[in-house]
This record gives structure tokens, C-alpha cells and sequence, in this order.
């Protein structure tokens, strides 16, 4: 029999409200999303391979699949063209599931101690963590990322050129997984198709801390945070954890 699930105290939950409400104040006072608010969306498809080596006790990482996914590429910050911006990559992976599972990462560096730094950049291709770590059931700390195609086309410096990318072929990128040391560990791959419209870009929702594989858990107080303040996000905006995306199109 499973232990109960612990219920959060009165001051966490206070705390909580506090966050999801002031996350929802400077959504609405943007009249955007609280993150990455400039980006571009696009129907796509990810493949699983299953991961080499040892497995992982993860069973989305570890055993081979197909699915149709909604992919977005943003920008941090907003910058104009291609200045340089935290990148972001978000991928709603479209399972047989009762939900979704949505990886959300940002520009970093490679090496284990940069893979937990975000760190801006010009180019979309490129290598990009989940930067905080993500805890297995089996105790293990994992990361998550996305990493540059070397037999792909390139992204571009803007979010105009990555659209103009997907207009001509279906650029990849490599999805892979680490510990805190070790080497990446490539597990599949993502494909990006056809773009969204404007509308759907707006309508679409992650939650990188509810819709994370079965088996992979967000701890730690960065990840309550972002918990809250995504959930603030999206109160704002008037959608749910699981709007948009679409499962129409693949590639």
C-alpha cells in the first residue's frame, strides 16, 4: 500500500497563492505570457529510441515510441531579432495517456556544471537543459535536453529564420538525458513541421512540473516556483495546463 500523499502546510499554501498571484498580476500587466512571451509554435513529431546503456527506470526515455508533439521556440526576453536572449524549447509530446507530457528547456552550456546555467545566446541551435535537475523514482537526479542536429538545417539567429527553417525542410534536434557528471546520453529526437497560427501559438499552455514523464518528478524550491508562477501565468491568461497544441499534423 503507498504512503498517503503528503498535503502541503498553511504557509505553503499561502506562500503559494502569493506567487500564483503576482505571477498572474505581471501576466496581465504585459498582456503576454510571464515567460518567454515572443516565440513561434509548430505541429512536429518525436521519436523515442530508448536510451543506450543503463536505463534510466523511465519508461518515456527508455522504450522506443512514436508521437505527434506541438513544439515552441521563444525567446526569454523579448529581444528584438537576433540579439541574444535565453532561448527556450518546449515540446508537448501528444501520449495515449490521461495527459501530455510537456519538456520545457532553456539555452545553456553543455559541460555538467554549465548544463545547470541558463545562458543567453544568438543561435537556435544549440544545446538546451531542463537546468534544474528532475528525480527518478529510483532517487537518481536526472537532466533533460535538447541538443544541436549536426545533419540538420540550421535554425537561424531569429525566430523569422527558424520559421523560414521549417518552410524548406523539417529541422531536428537531438533529445537526450545526463546525471550531474556524466557524458549526454541521447534518447530520440525531436522533428519540427508545419507552424502554428498566431491564435494557437496564444492558446497554447505547458506545465513543466505537472506534465513531466511518469517516473520523473520536479523537487526543490526553484521547481515550486516555477510551479506557482506558471500556474499564475496561465490563471491570466485564462487557460489550463493542458490547452492547445495540436495532434493533427506530424511529421
Amino acid at each position: 500500500m503507498s504512503a498517503p500523499t503528503a498535503r502541503p502546510s498553511a504557509f505553503a499554501k499561502r506562500a503559494g497563492d502569493a506567487v500564483c498571484r503576482a505571477s498572474a498580476f505581471l501576466t496581465r500587466l504585459r498582456r503576454a505570457r510571464l515567460f518567454h512571451p515572443a516565440g513561434r509554435s509548430f505541429a512536429g513529431e518525436v521519436t523515442i529510441w530508448g536510451t543506450s546503456g543503463p536505463p534510466t527506470g523511465v519508461a518515456f526515455l527508455d522504450e522506443p515510441g512514436r508521437y505527434p508533439a506541438t513544439i515552441r521556440l521563444s525567446k526569454g526576453t523579448s529581444t528584438p531579432g537576433s540579439w541574444p536572449d535565453v532561448l527556450g524549447l518546449a515540446v508537448r509530446v501528444h501520449t495515449d495517456g490521461p495527459r501530455p507530457v510537456d519538456l520545457l528547456v532553456s539555452s545553456s552550456g553543455a559541460r555538467p556544471v554549465l548544463r545547470a546555467v541558463a545562458l543567453p545566446r544568438r543561435r537556435f541551435a544549440g544545446t538546451y537543459s531542463t537546468i534544474v535537475p528532475l528525480r527518478a523514482d529510483r532517487g537518481r537526479r536526472l537532466w533533460l535536453a535538447a541538443l544541436a542536429d549536426p545533419d540538420s538545417i540550421d535554425l537561424g539567429r531569429s525566430l523569422a529564420e527558424v520559421a523560414a527553417a521549417t518552410r524548406t525542410e523539417e529541422p531536428r534536434l537531438v533529445l537526450a538525458t545526463a546525471s550531474a557528471v556524466g557524458p549526454w546520453r541521447p534518447f530520440g529526437q525531436v522533428s519540427i513541421g508545419t507552424q502554428l497560427s498566431a491564435r494557437q501559438d496564444a492558446a497554447l499552455a505547458f506545465d513543466p512540473i505537472g506534465n513531466l514523464p511518469t517516473g520523473l518528478r520536479a523537487v526543490g524550491a526553484m521547481a515550486w516556483l516555477r510551479g506557482q508562477s506558471y500556474r499564475g501565468s496561465r490563471r491570466a491568461r485564462g487557460v489550463e495546463a493542458q490547452s492547445g497544441g495540436s495532434i493533427g499534423v506530424t511529421v
